[in-house]
């Protein structure tokens, strides 16, 4: 029986290092579905979702620790059956001027509404003229049916105000 699994990575970044992924998944009989590669300050960090034979799982594991026993981490974890979001399919974009407290405060605002948050993205790079830090954050949202998308954006606004951020809300087609 195929299972899915999740294989979270880091190490430090250098070439090469996603095409033995690629190889130690492909040595066990595995198929790469999905995943989320980058370099965050200097490793290589990613997330990867396959499927391999339930019997395969041993090889994998095998192979991913021949791929560099030292420096790279992998973990594999058991993905189980996926759960299909339901909702409406909202793109969140905000930018200001760095500070600590905006992903605490946003996520804490969107958690108190019951809005799931399926992918969220952040940079911080300095402004072209300034050179003061910007902060960047996209946001891929699955707001509860029975919650009208103007009231997210009216919470969002208000909290815009209070933490100096600007804040759009937009439907997005699935």
């Amino acid at each position: 029986m195929d299972r899915t699994l999740i294989l979270t990575a880091i190490g430090s970044d250098r070439p090469g290092l996603t095409s033995a992924l690629a190889a130690a998944v492909h040595e066990a009989g595995g198929n790469w579905l999905e995943s989320h590669l980058s370099r965050m300050a200097g490793k290589y960090v990613g997330s990867i979702l396959i499927q391999v034979a339930g019997e395969d799982v041993k090889r994998l594991e095998a192979a991913i620790r021949n791929i560099d026993p030292v420096g790279l981490s992998v973990s594999i974890a058991d993905a189980g059956e996926p759960i299909q979001a339901s909702g409406q399919a909202l793109r969140l974009s905000l930018v200001g001027q760095d500070h600590p407290g905006i992903v605490r405060e946003v996520t804490t605002a969107l958690a108190d509404l019951g809005v799931n948050i399926e992918a969220f993205e952040t940079s911080v790079e300095p402004m072209a003229q300034s050179g003061v830090p910007l902060f960047r954050a996209q946001a891929e949202l699955i707001a509860p049916w029975a919650l009208d998308a103007r009231d997210v954006a009216a919470a969002l606004e208000r909290l815009s105000a209070e933490i100096m951020v600007d804040i759009t809300l937009e439907e997005r087609r699935s």
